[in-house]
Parts: C-alpha cells; sequence; structure tokens
C-alpha cells in the first residue's frame, strides 16, 4: 500500500489503557512530543481504559493491587465509588497533567507493512505512517466464551462478565457461574446474597491463597507467564497463576457453602446443565467468569503469531517485527507490569529509531 497521503509519527500507541498511558508518559520524558513525534489512539469514549467498563458493585475499595501510573499517585480515593469512577477520573487528570492528547473515539483496523520501513495504521480517523508501534489494546474487547454441548437451546440468560450488570439483576433467580477466577467469586459473593439460589462451577479446583503475597511470589507468577510468551503461546494472565486471595468475605462465602465448588457439566439443556455421572441443576442464568484474550487481531498483516498462536515477545518487543511493542501483554498485563513495559518500550524505541538516524 502507497503510504502517501497518511499522517506520519515515529511512534503510535494504540490503547490509552494502564499500558499506553505508561508508555507515552515514557516517551514523552525521553523527548518525544505528542502530536509531533507520537500520537496515542484509544477506541474508548472517554478516559479509563477497561475500567471505564467494570459493574458499578466493583468498588474502588474492592480492587486488588491497583497500581499507580508512573509520575502520579492515585490519592484520598473514596473505596466505596465504583472503581469505573474513581480511575476514570484518576485517567483523565493523568492525560491533562502529562499533556498526553489522547485521540479518541478512534478505532484500529489494521496495522500493515508500508513503504520504506514503515508501518501504516489504519484507523477511524485515518492512515498513520509510522516507524514504530506501541500495542497496548488490552483484552477487554476480546471476551472468552467457551462452547459446550446443547448451549444454544438454553431458554435462560447466559453472559459473559464483560456485560456483568451488578447482583441486582439477578434476585430471585437461579444463577450459575463459570469460572474460578477473582471475577467470577466476587460476582458469586455479591449473587448470592440476592439469588434464589447459586451454583459455581470451575474446570479445576480453585486454589486459594492465604497470607500475604510478596515479592518473591509475584516473580515466580511473572515467570510462569513470561515462558508461554517465549514459546510462542497465548499468554495467560498473571492472575491465573496467582491463586485467589483470601479475604474476611470470603472466608465467609467459604463457610456459608456459597464458595462450594462443583466440577465442570459436561452439556447444557433447555433448562440448566447435566454433569457426566447423570446429576443435573436448572438455573435461570448461566454467567460465564471465563476470561478474555489479547486483542491483536488487528495486528494480523504483519504476521507475528508462532504456530504455537501467540506472538514471541522479547521484553517488550515482538520477535517477528522490531518495530512492533506489545505492552500490558502476557507477563506484564498487571497493572505493575504494564507501568514496567510501558518504560521499557519507550526506552527501546528511543534506541531504535535513534540507530536510523531519528534521535529523540
Amino acid at each position: 500500500m502507497n503510504s502517501s497521503g497518511a499522517r506520519e509519527a515515529d511512534v503510535v500507541v494504540i490503547g490509552a489503557g494502564q499500558a499506553g498511558l505508561s508508555a507515552a508518559y515514557h516517551l514523552r520524558r525521553t523527548g518525544f512530543e505528542p502530536d509531533r513525534d507520537f500520537v496515542v489512539l484509544d477506541h474508548a469514549p472517554r478516559p479509563g481504559g477497561a475500567w471505564q467498563y467494570r459493574w458499578p458493585s466493583l468498588t474502588y475499595g474492592k480492587v486488588h493491587g491497583m497500581h499507580a501510573l508512573p509520575g502520579m499517585e492515585l490519592t484520598g480515593a473514596d473505596d466505596s465509588r465504583p472503581s469505573s469512577e474513581v480511575i476514570g477520573a484518576y485517567f483523565a487528570a493523568y492525560e491533562r497533567r502529562f499533556g498526553l492528547r489522547v485521540h479518541r473515539p478512534v478505532e484500529v483496523g489494521a496495522v500493515r507493512e508500508g513503504e520504506g520501513g514503515l508501518l501504516l495504521v489504519e484507523s477511524s480517523e485515518g492512515i498513520y505512517a509510522t516507524r514504530s508501534l506501541v500495542n497496548a489494546t488490552g483484552t477487554w474487547d476480546r471476551p472468552f466464551l467457551p462452547r459446550y454441548p446443547g448451549q444454544e437451546t438454553f431458554r435462560g440468560r447466559q453472559l459473559h462478565t464483560a456485560g456483568y450488570p451488578g447482583p441486582q439483576e439477578f434476585a430471585g433467580l437461579r444463577v450459575m457461574v463459570v469460572g474460578g477466577g477473582a471475577s467470577g467469586t466476587q460476582h458469586l459473593m455479591e449473587i448470592a446474597e440476592v439469588a434464589r439460589a447459586t451454583y459455581w462451577v470451575t474446570r479445576r479446583p480453585p486454589v486459594f491463597r492465604e497470607g500475604p503475597f510478596g515479592e518473591e511470589q509475584g516473580r515466580a507468577a511473572v515467570a510462569m507467564v513470561e515462558e508461554r510468551v517465549r514459546l510462542g503461546l497465548p499468554p495467560q494472565s498473571v492472575v491465573s497463576v496467582t491463586g485467589l486471595p483470601v479475604n474476611e468475605a470470603v472466608r465467609r462465602a467459604r463457610a456459608s457453602g456459597v464458595l462450594d465448588r462443583l466440577p465442570m457439566f459436561e452439556r447444557i439443556t433447555e433448562h440448566g446443565v447435566v454433569w457426566a455421572d447423570g446429576r443435573t441443576a436448572e438455573v435461570d442464568v448461566i454467567l460465564w467468569a471465563t476470561g478474555f484474550r489479547a486483542a491483536v487481531g488487528h495486528l494480523a498483516p504483519l504476521r507475528l503469531r508462532e504456530p504455537g498462536g501467540g506472538i514471541r515477545v522479547e521484553g517488550t518487543r515482538a520477535v517477528r517485527d522490531a518495530r512492533v511493542h506489545l505492552v500490558g501483554y502476557g507477563p506484564s498485563a498487571s497493572t505493575i507490569g504494564a507501568n514496567r513495559a510501558g518504560r521499557a518500550a519507550a526506552r527501546s524505541i528511543g534506541r531504535l529509531l535513534a540507530a536510523t538516524g531519528v534521535p529523540a
């Protein structure tokens, strides 16, 4: 494709969540100017990344391990306010303070090879020709919904965590929550207070983690996710290998039987589910708390995927294309990991551009 008529930028950052804002902050500290040397494109209607879509009952006080963005702490937040409001306002203030000039809402459809070693970013705002790319699109836009026999015959309601409205809509209903992660347990404990009955189904027995989660345990968890990325396999979330933290609410739910886990069912019927041993359960709602996948479909024209299905990354750089950096991907999917990845990507891009005669 000819790049004539495209807007030019040394760096394009796709996504303005934690990882994208961190990368933009460090690019600016390196000497790049927003809207002159780099541009940040975000498809969301307002600041806040994926946090702006979180359900109202997820208050800031219930958020686990939210690390501040680099250069500006989040202080004085009201724990009783929805996390979407608290973190959305924090991200908005951050963008203003550092003048990051995020373009939104801008949809990116594809990234392709251009002429003269440039990448072409095709967006709803037009085409950008760039020397390097920071992909910070996260996972929220790709909820994972597994398939089970009979799923299409179910007459009740099915929804995913991405569309969870809070517990009030499940009052008086029989609800089955599928998934053993933090979101699934939070949903289940909330819904159990208003539902007629609840069931908790997971593929593997959940692992509950008592006590503090220190730096050593964190490094070990990140290393497990990082190994998959090095092998070119689709990444797991860091949370999936850390276990479920136990607090007082979890202790009460375990004691009351709310967190009594059942194995995965074999098939779905019109009115519920059936297990392999013949047991059945009639339910009105199936809530799939089954996680998300990396939203990287727009990078498909660059052919970055390995045979194992993932994108192999060294640090933040895609092994198949040194111009492309993935932040908030795999081992950097946590909030603290996203901060570090943003810094690493900015430094690497600075070196790459300097080597090609484009100093910051």
